[in-house]
């Protein structure tokens, strides 16, 4: 019943469904261990026979409801929660990707996601190509490699925005017979479903609008459960693992088999699992997600429109705008908002841009964004510090850029706030 139900109901209802006399929302389980009563039952988890838990690494009541509400809105067969989104993304390419492999990815990335791409990969023998997702079809594919394992991008690039060309991208990973990967933090599936547009793998930082309140960092791994695995690339799927007795993942978990090896290898092996007490309150964010993410959206939109009618405003970068070169995208992918994070740059460059974030007064200069509460930022001496300026450009981040995370006050008060800080910038 709860497939069919429109994503403001799964929202709230997610897949946990109490018994009797039990929490009606799912309880802060802060415990690490479970008690069992006989041997066979704990050999029987150990051997992956029962879904049950057996230690908070792995798996944990509180978190296993949060996985739930969210495989079930984004349409997966399975999820897995981690510590971080960076913690979500490296364990979604190492499930699949080992020394001497290769990933392909779109340039326009977030900063975090850069770094482990360019600087820390390479050091675990992973090598990766960036490509402008612009680029055409033909072009794209000549970075393709026999060991190359995905193809990663973001739905909304951070912080460029451009729009992911999902027909092309899906259409690309389906001839090179390698998993489509993509980052949809920015988007939620409020507003965009990857998996329903040819996506294989969907990541998030649920540091971000999953808990919508910036109180607890996570990230979650989403498993699309449509991929074919046993097309030679990926033996580690078909072939025995030794750590569980040559237990075989296709063979024995089917469409599940992505997501059950990232959680009893990967998680168990590298731990990065998270809080019971982060699961808890990025649950409870994810209630309030839909609702959030339309004044989020509205917003953003407005204040776009706003800035780029400000003669102090050289140019706006939001997709929500005719001006944007993704306009045509997020009109076909996009259709209920382009989200709240926008980027724009001021008469006076880099300094006038300093002059404006330190005299917002409603707007706070934060390392944040996807908060309730709006922030505002200059990415290229932040977020994208460690890259260089051609890196940086690459990523689609200007030296005098500055990023607003729009939240949901209301809009009236924001643009008083934006316009005053414009006013004394220029001074």
């Amino acid at each position: 019943m709860e497939n069919n139900w429109k994503i403001e109901t799964q929202a709230v209802q997610g897949s946990y469904a109490p018994k009797p006399t039990e929490p009606r929302i799912p309880a802060i389980c802060q415990s690490t261990t479970f008690k069992y009563t006989s041997a066979d039952h704990v050999a029987k988890l150990f051997d992956l026979d029962l879904a049950d838990h057996m230690y908070s690494r792995i798996s944990n009541p509180t978190t296993a409801a949060l996985e739930g509400k969210i495989a079930l809105m984004e349409g997966g067969v399975g999820a897995l929660a981690t510590s971080s989104g960076q913690a979500a993304i490296s364990g979604a390419i190492l499930n699949i990707c080992q020394a001497g492999q290769h990933i392909v990815s779109a340039s326009t990335l977030y900063g975090g996601t850069y770094s482990l791409f360019a600087n820390t990969f390479p050091k675990m023998g992973i090598e990766v190509t960036f490509i402008d997702p612009e680029a055409d079809a033909a072009e794209i594919k000549k970075a393709f490699r026999p060991e190359t394992r995905c193809l990663f991008a973001e739905t909304i690039g951070n912080p460029n925005l451009n729009v992911l060309d999902f027909a092309k991208f899906s259409r690309i990973a389906k001839e090179q017979d390698v998993p489509l990967m993509i980052d949809n933090t920015f988007a939620t599936p409020c507003l965009c479903k990857p998996l329903e547009l040819g996506a294989d793998i969907v990541v998030h930082s649920t540091t971000k609008y999953f808990d919508g309140h910036a109180t607890s960092l996570g990230g979650v791994i989403v498993d699309g459960g449509q991929f074919n695995w046993d097309n030679g690339k990926f033996p580690e799927l078909i072939e025995a693992d030794p750590s569980y007795h040559g237990l075989k993942y296709v063979e024995k978990f089917s469409a599940a088999a992505y997501i059950v090896k990232a959680r009893v290898q990967y998680l168990r092996d590298l731990g990065c699992c998270p809080a019971p007490q982060n699961s808890f309150l990025i649950d409870h964010g994810l209630t309030t997600l839909p609702l959030r993410m339309e004044r989020h959206s509205s917003n953003a939109q407005a204040m776009a429109e706003f800035l780029e009618q400000h003669p102090a405003v050289l140019k706006v970068n939001y997709p929500g705008l005719k001006s944007h070169t993704s306009f045509p995208l997020a009109s076909k992918y996009l259709p209920g908002g382009c989200s709240g994070v926008m980027t724009f740059e001021i008469e006076g460059g880099q300094e006038a841009g300093k002059k404006f974030m330190e005299t917002c007064q409603l707007v706070a200069l934060v390392v944040h964004v996807a908060d309730a509460r709006s922030g505002v930022l200059h990415p290229a001496s932040t977020t994208h510090r460690q890259l260089t300026e051609e890196q940086q450009r690459s990523a689609g981040v200007d030296p005098g850029m500055i990023r607003l995370s729009i939240g949901i006050e209301h809009i009236d008060d924001l643009i008083a706030d934006v316009e005053q800080a414009l006013a004394h910038s220029q001074k």
